[in-house]
């Protein structure tokens, strides 16, 4: 019981690498966990190791420390179940939150779509920033396991959603008459599979098709019927509820910002970028990935605009953008005293994509292997071609 455990725990060597408030503060978090589960009849586990690693999982993230007080029984079932130790494929998210959808095609219940949404969120959320405060998942486990549980919240609940709509508004369909679905495609870290706990889901949303909806006596057009679908798709993923959130939703990289249509089809889409697409929306381009819906026509789109992205010449012209675009950030990092800020700051998580991504677009159109979503594929890749040093 939760009892013999805070003993142990008071048996146990103490922490010495970290600062002694810190110690104090996981004492008194791990002590408020053990009578949040004693209250909730939970019988744990007696493990000293595993109490060593959770002494330091709870000194780091008050996020963990605060949600397993909250909810004992989710951290005795992620125990128990063993899935802490686990590193899971992709797929393994898809899986089991279809498993957790399927009795809402039925039934049109927003309120337990939310729900179960942000409960299956928050658990591996909580398995995912365990495994790597305690060790036992690098740097690319956890940012892939983010990205590919960012991938099926967006995806099942589009799927859910999307047959909502069709029954209430009529199925979209193309000029053969056939079906027509969303495409999601995800940039920035998203995009490249490298998303972080904080991170927002960027998010750009398109349709192969113009045309209108059938099987309903009052059919829309496919650009209504989408609109309609991406309005709920974010209010889903986005909207802040007792539960929670489930994913920050940012749609400010679609064709013309915050201005634009929400979603367009893919001629529209086309013609924008040929006739109106500026240098940093090729540079947000880079990362674009389908992460939702009709991953078959979403690649289609993609080829599609792949000569606006990579140039079929060594694009020396990018410079100058991307040099704008460096000191607009630089100007407004100086303005805000951010000079130490992770990401924006000298030395930061910006300038070491900047770094990446200028490669890519100079070079990108005459090196297909630099056509890569990842950062920290591109930058292997930079020095394995001999771009720049190893040491750089």
């Amino acid at each position: 019981m939760c009892n013999n455990i805070s003993e142990i725990w008071t048996q146990m060597e103490p922490i010495t690498d970290l600062p002694h408030e810190m110690i104090e503060d996981s004492q008194s978090k791990w002590d408020a966990f053990c009578s949040a589960a004693k209250d909730a009849n939970i019988s744990l586990w007696n493990d000293s190791e595993f109490i060593k690693v959770s002494k330091r999982v709870f000194a780091f993230s008050n996020f963990i420390a605060g949600s397993c007080t909250h909810n004992p029984a989710m951290l005795a079932d992620l125990v128990k179940s063993g899935e802490l130790h686990e590193q899971f494929p992709p797929d393994h998210y898809h899986h089991q939150l279809k498993k957790s959808l399927s009795r809402l095609y039925e039934l049109e219940q927003e309120d337990t779509l939310f729900s179960i949404l942000r409960k299956f969120r928050l658990r591996e959320m909580i398995r995912i920033a365990w495994r790597d405060l305690a060790g036992w998942a690098d740097l690319s486990q956890t940012m892939a396991d983010l990205s590919a549980l960012a991938d099926a919240c967006i995806h099942q609940a589009l799927l859910l959603l999307y047959e909502w709509a069709c029954h209430k508004y009529g199925i979209p369909q193309g000029y053969d008459g056939s079906p027509q679905f969303l495409v999601v495609l995800g940039m920035g870290k998203l995009g490249g599979g490298e998303l972080n706990f904080s991170s927002y889901v960027v998010l750009i949303f398109a349709y192969p098709e113009a045309g209108q909806t059938r099987g309903v006596s009052e059919p829309i057009s496919n650009e209504e019927f989408f609109v309609r679908l991406c309005r709920r798709l974010i209010k889903t993923i986005g909207s802040r509820t007792s539960e929670g959130i489930v994913f920050r939703v940012d749609m400010n990289l679609r064709p013309y910002g915050e201005s634009g249509p929400l979603v367009m089809s893919f001629d529209a889409m086309e013609a924008y970028y040929q006739e109106q697409g500026r240098e940093w929306e090729r540079y947000a381009w880079i990362k674009a990935r389908v992460v939702a819906g009709d991953k078959s026509a979403g690649a289609q789109l993609l080829e599609r605009l792949n000569p606006f992205v990579y140039r079929r010449y060594l694009d020396f012209g990018a410079f100058d953008s991307l040099r704008n675009m460096k000191q607009k950030i630089s100007l407004e990092v100086k303005r805000k005293h951010m000079s130490h800020n992770i990401k924006l700051g000298l030395g930061g998580i910006r300038e070491i994509e900047f770094f990446g991504q200028i490669f890519q677009l100079i070079r990108g159109g005459v090196a297909p292997e630099l056509q890569e979503q990842s950062l920290r594929k591109v930058l292997k890749i930079l020095a394995r071609e001999n771009y720049i040093s190893p040491q750089a």
